[in-house]
């Protein structure tokens, strides 16, 4: 995040404090989640990747199926740095991917569909794209790995978004909903034969807050809290939409909601109203609260805890500064996982999936010490009765990491460039040992 945007957050957020009147979310009533049970057989042990950070285009400009994303025209406009059309070649060398995934031995593998690949102008659609993510699905089963597929990941076609009429882009376009049922639905029926596990949207809550309040992500909307509540009630129509469409297409499949949860820490002299760490509250649950019901799993990304007070946007560390940081900035606090972990399942009572944990760091020592304690962590909230299915850590290659570029190092493993292949490193290694040993959590 650049300091100007860090600014503009951090301003949003004094308003915020300034104005006191920010509510906590109500409790959750947890008779409206009951669910039938969950059967996802052996412990998840997996990891991820996402469409727009790992796949190169695959196609030239001036392509009938070349196509751009919202955030190829956000980084156009100036906003991020520019992703590249190769980013680590995860689209034309799938093979190098399901190679290192065997290697490591995972049971799980979450991917993402790219909305504007498979339809790069409105009603067209790209059949080849479609056959390959079918094929990729197909050829996970195959080898043993069970393909879980993200229809959403942050990033929506360049025909949703308007550069000149923001608070029409993205989930705020009038064709937003209608376009997404045909996507859905298409997607859908393609890939049920290989496809059990779907996940409808990859951390809505973040992506509302940080591209409708924040002003930091597309469409860079700043402090506008009425376009955020229209955009949530917006992406909450949406993720109830698929799953509905994917309990339709097959009555076994899974759904599972996935949520960015930081810990966050109240801090009473610095926020003295409440405001700052209410608000935080709400990123966290206002989205989840509303479709908790319609999903049999949630997943929960814990990477970091974190005061809740404008001055901690606005003065916070940058960079690896010390052991207790990561590249990003982000506070290392094992115990945080525990905390969300508890503070999740006491207010949803459903089957949790950790679906991201992950450090960027070039110190292959630090991030095999994050994995080993945020894991000694979640076996903690498992003996204190909270049901985990699965432990994903975040992420199968460096890769692009959205407003940040290519500035952090989260992968178990690196793109060797010449040769176009994944080369496992040591916490790839310590990962893939760990597996061996541990079947079961």
């Amino acid at each position: 995040m650049s300091y100007n945007r860090i600014c503009r957050a951090a301003a949003a957020l004094i308003l915020a404090a300034g104005a006191g009147c920010v509510m906590p979310p109500k409790p959750y009533p947890k008779s409206t989640a009951a669910s039938r049970p969950v059967h996802t057989g052996p412990f998840w042990w997996g990891t991820s990747t996402a469409s727009f950070q790992n796949e190169d285009r695959g196609v030239a400009s001036g392509h009938e199926s070349y196509f751009q994303t919202d955030w190829d025209v956000f980084a156009a406009e100036g906003h991020i740095p520019p992703r590249g059309e190769e980013a680590t070649f995860s689209w034309t060398r799938f093979d190098k991917d399901l190679d290192a995934l065997r290697e490591i031995g995972v049971n799980h593998y979450r991917f993402g569909i790219e909305w504007a690949r498979v339809q790069p102008k409105p009603g067209e659609w790209n059949e080849d794209a479609i056959r390959q993510y079918r094929e990729m699905a197909r050829r996970l089963r195959a080898a043993g790995i069970e393909p879980v597929v993200t229809l959403w990941h942050f990033t929506f076609p360049s025909w949703l978004y308007d550069s000149r009429h923001k608070n029409r882009s993205n989930f705020l376009h009038p064709e937003a909903e209608t376009r997404w049922k045909i996507y859905v639905t298409r997607m859908v029926e393609e890939l049920s034969p290989d496809v059990r596990i779907w996940v409808p949207q990859n951390e809505p809550n973040g992506d509302l807050f940080l591209g409708y309040f924040g002003g930091h992500w597309p469409p860079a909307l700043l402090a506008t809290p009425g376009a955020l509540k229209k955009a949530t009630t917006v992406c909450v129509n949406m993720f109830r939409e698929a799953s509905a469409i994917i309990r339709a297409r097959n009555p076994d499949a899974l759904v599972m909601g996935i949520y960015s949860l930081p810990n966050w820490r109240r801090n009473w002299i610095e926020d003295p109203t409440g405001a700052v760490f209410n608000m935080m509250q709400r990123q966290n649950f206002d989205h989840l609260d509303r479709v908790a019901d319609s999903m049999d799993l949630i997943g929960v990304n814990y990477y970091y805890s974190q005061t809740a007070s404008a001055r901690h946007f606005l003065f916070r560390t940058l960079g690896e500064k010390s052991s207790n940081y990561t590249q990003n900035g982000w506070l290392i606090d094992p115990e945080g996982l525990h905390s969300v972990l508890v503070d999740v399942y006491r207010r949803y009572g459903k089957p949790i999936v950790i679906s991201e944990n992950g450090i960027g760091t070039q110190s292959e020592q630090k991030k095999i010490r994050y994995f080993r304690e945020h894991l000694n962590q979640m076996r903690r909230a498992m003996t204190d009765g909270v049901d985990i299915r699965g432990y994903f850590p975040w992420t199968l290659t460096d890769n692009y990491e959205w407003a940040e570029g290519y500035a952090a190092n989260f992968g178990l493993t690196d793109l060797n460039r010449r040769t176009l292949t994944l080369e496992i490193g040591p916490a790839g290694r310590w990962f893939q040992k760990f597996l061996r040993e541990n079947p079961e959590p």
